[in-house]
């Protein structure tokens, strides 16, 4: 017997509009299993993104992100920023691996390298 990742899920403050968010940011379709409370983004043929409202945000850093490729970084860097994302690093391992950190709408990390 295994387990299966059915969801990556996010604590926020507006499950609604952040799920919105992440459907254009990363594609996808919004499920408001119950609305204002715990919003699923279903993608084909990868893990949901869910967003469950809490009252207050989680303090200090993200002990968990989610890791995207891009064919073009930069471009897609561009789009998500176009968006709302905010952009807050960028990290090498040597001229190896490059990645760009940003941050969604309320905060929350996520990174995008080369690849896909």
């Amino acid at each position: 017997m295994a387990i299966t990742v059915e969801s990556f899920t996010f604590d926020c403050a507006d499950p609604d509009t952040l799920a919105a968010w992440w459907a254009a940011a990363a594609g996808g379709t919004v499920n408001p299993v119950v609305p204002g409370e715990f919003v699923l983004v279903a993608r084909e043929g990868a893990p949901n993104l869910a967003f469950q409202h809490v009252p207050d945000p989680t303090p200090g850093k993200n002990k968990a992100h989610l890791d995207f490729s891009a064919a073009d970084v930069e471009a897609e860097v561009s789009r998500l920023v176009g968006l709302g994302a905010s952009e807050t690093g960028r990290h090498s391992f040597g001229d190896q691996f490059n990645w760009v950190v940003l941050a969604d709408p309320e905060g929350n990390a996520f990174c995008i390298a080369a690849g896909g």
